[in-house]
């Protein structure tokens, strides 16, 4: 928890995150520095709320802030955990 107040404080304080300005997902990527397919599986699953607009996905600032938040975390970590489970279930179908 500390060290995400300290990654939300520098964020912030560069000035890179303005929570009224618009970003494209290259940009939200670049934020939360993720890969392609986990901004596409985050978007896929709610957890990042985005606007599409012609065919692209658009994504305010607070909402990249919110991603930030102790309670998203959570529930990502909830998502993560059951996409583990089901893969290892699946494996020892195998």
């Amino acid at each position: 928890m500390y060290i995400l107040g300290i990654l939300i404080q520098k964020i912030i304080m560069m000035g890179e995150i303005k929570p009224k300005e618009v970003y494209t997902t290259e940009e939200t990527q670049r934020f939360l520095k993720i890969s392609k397919s986990t901004i596409k599986r985050l978007l896929k699953k709610g957890i990042i709320r985005a606007y599409k607009v012609g065919g692209q996905y658009r994504i305010w600032g607070d909402e990249i802030l919110r991603l930030l938040s102790p309670e998203v975390e959570s529930k990502i970590y909830g998502s993560y955990s059951k996409l583990k489970e089901k893969t290892k279930k699946t494996i020892k179908e195998w």
